[in-house]
């Protein structure tokens, strides 16, 4: 099929033929809505999805939200050059869908607390359903915990608005003085509900039950004690979220970490993007007035049913961990890898073969393994290593700063520029260089998001090279609940490789001619690119054309349309895409070999997964890319082979038993909707079995 090389003159350069990217970010976000709802999810489970659907919406609106206000304001009214919407258009289908989603989050949540917890000792009630004795037991824990923690703060001629941080709770307050005869002189304060304490507060029962009343009701209940000589006509508690974008300015920063520091100083000023108000408390005139002082626009607005924010609900499930057994998942212990045993010497055992690790199912430990008896090991001469996010104590930073003391050359590139985790990986590159270790930052204008570590070591007078490249950071609690693969090879090619791009990130050279890994920027894209058009000449000589695809998110629209040729030509496409996916599947003569699944259940699915038959001869690849614009063209990706055949079968067999789930997994239609498959020949539930295989690894029959 002879294609024009530009976009613009594309056959399948239709914007009905493309998601809009936001929305279908917010198709994703009801499907972890739906995990919720779900009644075969443990209770306390369903909770918890409670919590994930608000996280991912405050990140939601801190960055995609935000992004497209600021493009509004600046007048830019271009369409999206995929599905057709301005930035106007977007945001009020982004309203209308996210309303109609909290208020059944509401719901849920009013069903769940209200009517299924009670039934297992387990409430979380209102102030007014207290006991005489539980309210006198908080008017004390008032006057003693929570009373000394709040500062009031006048809002007048003297005292500004104050700069609120994004994400927390406030209450506004209007107030009259009681000497006062004038009825038109209402005040406004603002009382900040700490986040120091929780958001929740347990009182005593006489049946052993657990009952639980909101903090901000308990303030709000004793304000008025805050205001000695006032009447509080109202007390209503807000919301703000703030854009949370980072503007950084590669291009003159002497010292990007300085330039990073000076950025997050700023992150608390950001332009507010959303408000979040109780729907039937607050008036309409105190509505306006932060509107007025928060510099918003109505539909900006977001009137909940319920409490306000409940991310409170991943700590308030962590108190019944160990005590209600039934209400959560059967506990799952991540097992020892089948590659490996734990007494196995890791560097021996490379030497024979790959080693291959699928987390959570298997323990992320031997990767830490790995990195700390590199640290101690007399004949490791040098470490190099990617970091993008990790965890708060992370076993890894300490075995990095252990080998750097033990005199081994020890380079980190840690991305000071992954969202939301800028500040934590500051003090992680401090803290690597007071210990020794070399530190770079990442290349200009790019985020470095690959997952490699390049352990040197000597053995009979011989350099020895043992790469680790995985799917999946560096993070060993997210490993406990994100897929991810991750290899690790003496292949010496990959091997030499990885010596290649850590040069390439630390020096001044030309891009290297890598043998086996495929790096991104441009070079992964071009690769999927020359993999698909190869595929399309089998399948023209053979007829047996097969692309089956796994990743977080599919965006890119080059790759796109090249996945629209494959299918135009009758080349068979398996997609599993986790989250947004601008791609829509089963458009007759577009994409109708194409279908488009997503799995969203107990763990987060985070592997991606690259597969093309080419006639029986296939190719395999694992990477930290998605098929995102992002991945392809401003970030250093990693695209790896598989090479070692065992390994190329397990990876297969699990992608198979993925598009084969019919519990877990929803379908797209050619209109972008989701819908649960068709249960009729059989439940399979591919994260389940992958459980039990992983107790005694059972292959594919």
């Amino acid at each position: 099929m002879i294609i024009d090389n530009t976009v613009e003159k594309h056959p399948f350069n239709d914007y009905a033929y493309y998601n809009n990217r936001e929305i279908s970010w917010l198709a994703f976000n009801e499907r972890v809505l739906e995990e919720a709802e779900d009644e075969s999810n443990p209770l306390l489970e369903r909770l918890k999805f409670l919590a994930i659907f608000s996280s991912n919406l405050d990140e939601f609106f801190m960055v995609r939200v935000a992004g497209l206000q600021d493009q509004v304001r600046a007048g830019f009214n271009k369409p999206e050059n995929k599905a057709g919407l301005t930035p106007k258009e977007q945001l009020n289908r982004i309203a209308s869908i996210t309303k109609q989603l909290v208020s059944r989050q509401m719901k849920i949540y009013k069903e769940l607390i209200e009517k299924q917890l009670p039934n297992h000792g387990i409430s979380l009630v209102k102030y007014a359903e207290l006991s005489i004795a539980q309210k006198k037991e908080l008017q004390k824990q008032f006057e003693e915990e929570i009373f000394p923690v709040l500062t009031p703060i006048a809002v007048d001629a003297y005292r500004p608005f104050p700069i609120l941080l994004s994400k927390t709770m406030n209450i506004l307050v209007m107030i009259e003085d009681n000497q006062d005869d004038i009825v038109e002189q209402n005040k406004i304060a603002i009382v900040q509900v700490p986040s120091v304490l929780k958001r929740f507060i347990q009182v005593s029962t006489e049946d052993g039950s657990f009952v639980a009343v909101l903090l901000e009701d308990v303030i709000i209940e004793h304000i008025s004690k805050l205001f000695h000589g006032y009447h509080v006509k109202h007390a209503n508690p807000f919301r703000i979220t703030r854009n949370a974008d980072l503007t950084i300015h590669e291009e003159g920063a002497r010292d990007l970490l300085i330039e990073i520091e000076k950025e997050l100083k700023k992150r608390k000023w950001g332009a507010v993007s959303r408000l979040e108000v109780k729907v039937s408390e607050i008036k309409p005139k105190l509505l306006n007035y932060l509107l007025d002082e928060l510099e918003i626009l109505p539909e900006d607005v977001y009137k909940i049913d319920g409490p306000l924010d409940v991310t409170f609900l991943f700590s308030y499930i962590k108190i019944f961990e160990g005590k209600y057994m039934n209400l959560f998942y059967e506990p799952f212990i991540p097992q020892p890898p089948l590659d490996i045993a734990s007494d196995e010497d890791i560097f021996a055992k490379v030497q024979k073969q790959d080693l291959f690790f699928h987390h959570p199912y298997e323990s992320f430990q031997p990767i830490i393994d790995f990195i700390e008896k590199a640290a101690d090991d007399p004949s490791v001469l040098a470490i190099k290593q990617t970091l993008y996010r990790v965890s708060g104590n992370s076993p890894v930073i300490l075995a990095l700063k252990r080998a750097a003391e033990n005199g081994k050359q020890v380079t980190v590139l840690v991305e000071l520029k992954a969202r939301f985790d800028e500040e934590n990986n500051v003090q992680w590159a401090k803290e690597l260089e007071k210990a020794g270790c070399l530190v770079i930052y990442g290349m200009h204008n790019l985020k470095t998001h690959s997952k490699i570590t390049l352990v040197v070591r000597r053995r009979n007078n011989r350099i020895e090279q043992y790469v680790h490249l995985g799917t999946g950071n560096y993070n060993d609690q997210t490993a406990r609940v994100y897929t991810d693969m991750g290899m690790i090879t003496a292949n010496k090619k990959i091997g030499s490789d990885a010596t290649q791009f850590f040069n390439f990130l630390s020096g001044y050279t030309d891009k290297p001619n890598y043998d086996k890994l495929v790096v991104s920027p441009y070079d992964i894209r071009d690769k999927f690119i020359s993999l698909i058009d190869e595929e399309m000449e089998y399948h023209q000589a053979f007829q047996n054309g097969h692309i089956k695809l796994k990743m977080n998110s599919l965006t890119d629209k080059d790759l796109i349309l090249k996945l629209y040729e494959a299918s135009s030509v009758g080349v068979k496409v398996d997609l599993i895409v986790r989250g947004t996916c601008c791609l829509l599947p089963q458009i007759p003569g577009v994409s109708e070999n194409i279908t488009v699944i997503s799995i969203v259940g107990r763990f987060l699915e985070h592997s991606r997964i690259y597969w093309f038959h080419r006639n029986g001869a296939s190719r395999l690849y694992l990477s930290s890319a998605d098929m995102m614009t992002r991945n392809m063209v401003k970030r250093v990706e990693i695209l790896f082979p598989v090479l070692f055949p065992p390994i190329k079968k397990r990876v297969m067999e699990i992608l198979d038993l993925e598009l084969r789930d019919t519990v877990k997994a929803r379908v797209q239609d050619e209109n972008g909707k989701y819908h649960f498959k068709d249960k009729s020949e059989g439940e399979v539930d591919s994260q389940q079995i992958l459980l039990e295989r992983s107790l005694k690894y059972i292959p594919e029959e």
